[in-house]
């Protein structure tokens, strides 16, 4: 027997679900069918995918890497099906407050006859990775992954300008002439997915600063909010996400950060991404 759509489709909802019936349920198919497609799946790879008891289900590391793989295939299959039928719809992933040029390419891709959704997600680039976007809008350096996929593509769409984010009930809120340079001894908040401030954020970084971690947009404020640490944020920050514990000052030194836009390369590429990136990138 030759390995099937259906097989890879079944993998994957089982595999994100961790559950038959819940599973069963999204493909529209009986749980028995389910079970023998899974069981076709691991005689046709010669591969045990999914360890099962009586009481529990887990997934092997076999069944991992073919869940990633297969999920890549499925996003392709519909995106080139949705593409044949003229229907394509650009997935755009973020994580927070989408840059200033984007609504002017959203406007430009729809003039053009393209469609545009977009999808919070913590992680973009693992997002595009795993097929359930078509661009990332991304703020941390591509440098920065290390996890790569060799497959991602990243292009600058702009920089901007950034501003030193305290808590109000610190003194760095008010003191007078502050440089970033300054601050390179201060505890620092660092949003390890989606931010834009590193330790090489300085020339010359104190190697025991004391550093916290996060993973999120919400996080981060609430640390900072909490007086946790500094950090640097684009001034888009500062009209959209208004926190009454949280002070913005714009002081001399901060670089400027780079959004980037990064998408899966394809041969050939589908015109409804192609055309988004003309918009954005040229």
């Amino acid at each position: 027997m030759d390995l099937e759509m259906r097989h890879l489709r079944a993998f994957v909802a089982l595999a994100d679900e961790m559950n038959y019936t819940r599973a069963a349920v999204e493909l529209h198919v009986s749980q028995p069918a389910l079970t023998r497609t899974i069981q076709q799946l691991e005689r046709i790879l010669e591969r045990e995918l999914l360890t099962r008891t009586s009481r529990s289900l887990s997934i092997t590391d076999a069944g991992r890497t073919f869940a990633d793989h297969a999920r890549r295939i499925v996003a392709d299959v519909d995106a080139v099906k949705d593409e044949m039928l003229m229907s394509a719809t650009v997935r755009v992933g973020f994580a927070w407050l989408l840059p200033e040029w984007f609504a002017d390419t959203t406007r430009e891709v729809e003039a053009r006859g393209g469609r545009i959704s977009l999808h919070r997600t913590d992680d973009p680039i693992r997002a595009l990775t795993r097929g359930e976007v078509d661009v990332a809008i991304t703020r941390r350096p591509p440098a920065d992954r290390s996890d790569a996929d060799t497959s991602i593509r990243y292009r600058a769409a702009g920089s901007e300008h950034r501003l030193l984010a305290v808590a109000t009930a610190s003194e760095l809120a008010t003191r007078e002439d502050l440089h970033w340079d300054d601050l390179a001894s201060e505890p620092l908040i660092i949003n390890v997915l989606s931010g834009t401030t590193t330790e090489d954020s300085w020339t010359r970084s104190d190697p025991d600063r004391v550093i916290v971690r996060c993973n999120n947009f919400d996080e981060w404020i609430e640390l900072t909010a909490a007086g946790r640490g500094i950090s640097a944020v684009p001034d888009v920050v500062r009209a959209r996400a208004q926190h009454p514990a949280v002070t913005y000052r714009d002081i001399p030194g901060i670089p400027s950060s780079t959004v980037h836009v990064a998408w899966r390369e394809r041969t050939p590429p589908l015109r409804s991404v192609k055309l988004f990136l003309d918009v954005a990138v040229g």
